[in-house]
């Protein structure tokens, strides 16, 4: 029986907006919706979500955008038959990593913001890093290195390149405590999960870095809105929003996260031991904790989570990206790909990918370009291609999986392409874990579960996985175990994928990669 209790979750990511409306009693979602931006916000001109003509490395969108899409999924929802009034709390989650900014009025201080793949501030992090004594200092600082995807090396671009509109901002802004503060009619806060992968802010003594803070500039502090705890909430929303879409005048909205983050709470990632794999503009694999994990070399991000915990993450920038892009080229269909891959072997016959088309984020390599070996004049068929592109984005983010402090049995999957059979398959395979896609939206519908319990915490008792449990289900017939002979086949492409990857990088001690290859193509 349905409730008058429902919570709504909004995911203001890459490429588009989802809603999820949450209800209570159910223990489901009873509406969805998605706002694409290319296609249903045309006069922005984007593609995948972003600017297009811009310079090399860099990625940026109108924050205009985002609230628009947000007000398309508020009259969807108006019109699906759903009641908004009974929405008794909204949460946001957003992509992480971004940065706008405001001046004193609440007007764009810059009429663009930056995304999370802007990988224009290679200067920047490198001058940041020297400034605090090197990276071991930084990683004693903020318990991350300084990478382009982060958001202080964007802040110190923005003050370097852009002065007068950096004295006019009064607020820097994440993505989604942007949509927060237009949701709340003017709120300005954060809250520690989405902050902690600024590269500002320490996720254990939970404050800003003093010594980062400076080296960015010396006024940067005071443009920091307050840092709130995330399981609380931050206002309600405001008297217009209600009155043009039947919200309720008490309907409250908490402090919100990053993707990542709700994505955890959306695949029931919230108890040590279980991965999360999302596999959508970028991919992640990231792990629950009750302690930080502080990563020797920054490779894997130390973030706080949105539950008071931690998540150990690592970051692919290059996913779905050399995907679209094969797509588009070979003109084929989601299904269309997958049939020309099962027509070739594990392993390729020995034809690699290194798939860093836009610079990389894990590894660091922001100038970074796509390397292939093994691929004769006669090898480029459509079948290798589509397979190469498969396994060098998974491979991709294997080798920083590596990184974790955790070897799963089973993994969560999220995004896009966790739709996609061949994508499974090759993840088990490669992983060497069976994997189970989440039905849902992963981080919409964490968003929407975040909100009911910072609203029902008595109801918790304590127990969150219980809690979180009772609204993710899993779709048992994508559920996929690693099969031993494609297992045996991968185990020695991975070796040459990472010898290949070692060699490119410079790495030393890495095996010949020439020499591995040898195995896969069986002479």
């Amino acid at each position: 029986m349905a409730s008058d209790k429902y919570y709504l979750g909004l995911d203001v990511s890459t490429q588009g907006a989802k809603l999820v409306l949450l209800d209570y009693a159910l223990g489901r979602a009873v509406f969805t919706a998605a706002a694409d931006y290319d296609r249903d916000l045309p006069q922005y001109g984007t593609r995948n979500g972003a600017c297009v003509g811009l310079a090399e490395g860099v990625s940026e969108s109108e924050p205009g955008m985002w609230l628009d899409a947000v007000r398309l999924l508020f009259d969807r929802l108006k019109e699906s038959g759903c009641d908004p009034a009974r929405v008794r709390a909204v949460s946001v989650s957003g992509q992480q990593h971004g940065l706008v900014c405001l001046d004193g009025s609440g007007e764009l201080a810059r009429r663009r913001g930056k995304l999370w793949n802007d990988v224009s501030t290679a200067a920047e992090c490198a001058e940041l890093t020297a400034a605090v004594g090197g990276e071991a200092a930084m990683l004693s600082a903020v318990l991350n290195t300084q990478r382009p995807g982060y958001t202080a090396g964007k802040i110190l671009h923005f003050r370097k390149h852009e002065p007068e509109a950096w004295r006019r901002t009064a607020t820097l802004f994440l993505v989604h405590n942007y949509v927060n503060w237009y949701l709340t009619g003017g709120v300005r806060v954060m809250e520690p999960g989405d902050v902690s992968g600024m590269a500002l802010w320490n996720p254990v003594a939970k404050d800003w870095a003093a010594n980062v803070c400076a080296a960015v500039g010396p006024d940067l502090i005071e443009k920091l809105p307050p840092v709130k705890p995330a399981d609380e909430f931050i206002g309600v929303l405001a008297p217009e929003l209600c009155r043009r879409y039947g919200f309720a005048e008490d309907c409250r909205v908490d402090a919100g996260c990053g993707d990542n983050m709700y994505g955890a709470l959306g695949t029931a990632n919230v108890r040590e031991g279980v991965v999360t794999v999302s596999l959508g503009t970028s991919g992640t694999a990231y792990t629950f904790s009750e302690k930080p994990y502080a990563s020797p070399d920054g490779d894997i991000a130390s973030f706080c989570d949105s539950t008071g915990h931690y998540l150990a993450l690592l970051c692919v920038s290059n996913l779905a990206n050399g995907y679209n892009d094969i797509l588009r080229s070979l003109g084929l269909t989601h299904d269309g790909f997958c049939a020309l891959v099962e027509k070739s072997a594990p392993g390729n016959g020995g034809a690699l990918l290194l798939p860093w088309f836009q610079g990389e984020r894990t590894p660091n390599l922001p100038l970074a370009a796509p390397v292939t070996l093994g691929f004769g004049p006669g090898d480029f068929t459509p079948e290798r291609l589509c397979r190469a592109v498969l396994e060098g984005h998974v491979m991709n983010l294997y080798e920083g999986y590596l990184k974790l402090p955790i070897r799963a049995e089973r993994m969560h999957l999220t995004g896009g392409l966790a739709k996609s059979r061949a994508w499974r398959r090759t993840i088990a395979d490669v992983f060497e874990a069976e994997v189970v896609a989440v039905k849902g939206e992963g981080a919409a519908l964490g968003a929407a579960v975040h909100a009911a319990w910072v609203d029902n915490k008595a109801d918790a008792a304590g127990d969150l996985p219980g809690f979180v449990g009772r609204f993710v289900e899993f779709d048992e017939q994508t559920r996929t175990a690693p099969i031993p002979g494609n297992v045996k086949a991968c185990r020695d492409f991975k070796k040459t994928y990472l010898a290949l990857s070692k060699r490119v990088r410079g790495e030393a001690g890495g095996e010949d990669p020439f020499a591995l290859r040898r195995v896969l193509t069986g002479s």
